[in-house]
């Protein structure tokens, strides 16, 4: 059975930083592509950032881009995402998920793309 699981959210100070790990089981990570899409309360869900399946193809929100980094170990079978200089606006429930990517290059940048999602874990920056 095919499952994502993130882990790695908590409480940190403005400026802080964070990793979010997405650990998959019950498929091969190396053919599907990857999504981080964040919930906040009252806020539609909205995309993050994506990596292809083969990691060499990544997408960012502007929001996010210069202080977020995406990447997967296919071997660990685990995609990752380094949250740095985070900000207040940045608290949200944060998702990975996950589709068949028709090619090792191909991004998918919609929620509705991703057929698989994980539970997601709380990020919360504050004072």
């Amino acid at each position: 059975q095919l499952q994502l699981v993130e882990s790695g959210g908590g409480l940190v100070q403005p400026g802080g930083s964070l990793r979010l790990s997405c650990a998959a089981s019950g498929f091969i990570l190396n053919n599907y592509a990857i999504g981080w899409f964040r919930q906040a309360p009252g806020k539609e869900r909205e995309g993050v950032s994506c990596i292809s399946a083969s990691g060499g193809s990544t997408r960012y929100a502007e929001s996010v881009k210069g202080r977020f980094t995406i990447s997967r170990d296919n071997a660990k079978t685990t995609v990752y995402l380094q949250m740095n200089s985070l900000q207040p606006e940045d608290t949200a429930v944060y998702y990975c998920a996950a589709r068949v990517a028709y090619t090792s290059g191909s991004i998918y940048l919609g929620q509705y793309d991703y057929n698989y999602w994980g539970q997601g874990t709380q990020v919360t920056v504050s004072s």
